[in-house]
């Protein structure tokens, strides 16, 4: 489904994303980690081609993803606010998105019910704008429009966000459904471990843009490795500041004398 093949991004001097080889098969629920800085949302706009890489490529089915346009018709995404038209009501935004694949009204109204209760009565016939919504139903929004044309590849990054606990067990419960069911591939990036590990059975781990575990969950195996990782990344990185104030400290009072 995937194939990334010597993938980098550089800001500056600073490398975003290297992954040497990294591949994803048809039907794989993939869940992506990492600190903030790891390179997750980076990753997801090289695959999705938002972003022009410095070298290597993404190819999705084959298709350098920066050659051609094919890979869309099958790809569904959220990646933040940016992919809405808040000028629009929901209910526009979404036979707008149907439209562009193919979709009538009835057609979109009909996969819409699937989504009632995620949408808790707070999105549709509200009769007001995208923009005047609150965060979370932002949220749901985009995630629902991600998945209208049921696509054979779905990429979310940090779904769970602005999210009610109640909601968050609902999306849990959809993607999962439709992993299954249509044997769609699904990415997704989470600061929450625990969401991730809940509903995916590949996790991948980045760390300054270079995946470096690769780690099968069966049964929430992976639980204890993440959770050792960034324990202690975070004893590391408290190390780090103990040092660098230590540092500081000492530069002073030599200046001082």
């Amino acid at each position: 489904m995937i194939t990334i093949e010597n993938l980098q991004k550089l800001f500056g001097e600073k490398k975003a994303v290297d992954i040497a080889t990294y591949n994803i098969a048809q039907g794989d629920m993939i869940g992506l980690v990492g600190n903030n800085g790891a390179g997750k949302t980076t990753l997801f706009r090289l695959i999705l081609d938002l972003l022009k890489a410095d070298n290597g490529l993404v190819k999705i089915n084959d298709i350098d993803v920066s050659k051609s346009e094919e890979w869309k018709t099958y790809t569904g995404a959220f990646i933040d606010e940016g992919f809405l038209i808040d000028y629009l009501t929901p209910e526009e935004f979404f036979y707008f998105t149907g439209k562009m694949y193919g979709l009538k009204k009835e057609e979109v109204d009909e996969r819409l019910v699937q989504f009632e209760r995620f949408m808790n009565g707070e999105v549709l016939g509200q009769k007001k704008f995208i923009r005047n919504y609150s965060a979370g139903n932002k949220q749901k929004i985009g995630i629902i429009s991600a998945m209208l044309h049921y696509p054979q590849l779905l990429i979310l990054d940090e779904p769970f966000n602005f999210l009610d606990p109640s909601s968050q067990s609902i999306i849990k419960h959809i993607l999962r459904k439709y992993n299954e069911e249509t044997k769609a591939t699904v990415l997704i990036s989470s600061h929450n471990l625990n969401h991730t590990i809940d509903i995916c059975p590949r996790i991948a781990l980045l760390e300054h843009g270079v995946v470096i575990r690769d780690i099968a969950n069966n049964d929430n195996s992976a639980e204890k490795e993440l959770e050792e990782y960034f324990n202690v990344d975070m004893v590391e990185k408290e190390e780090e500041e103990i040092l660098s104030e230590e540092q500081v400290n000492e530069e002073t009072t030599n200046e001082l004398q």
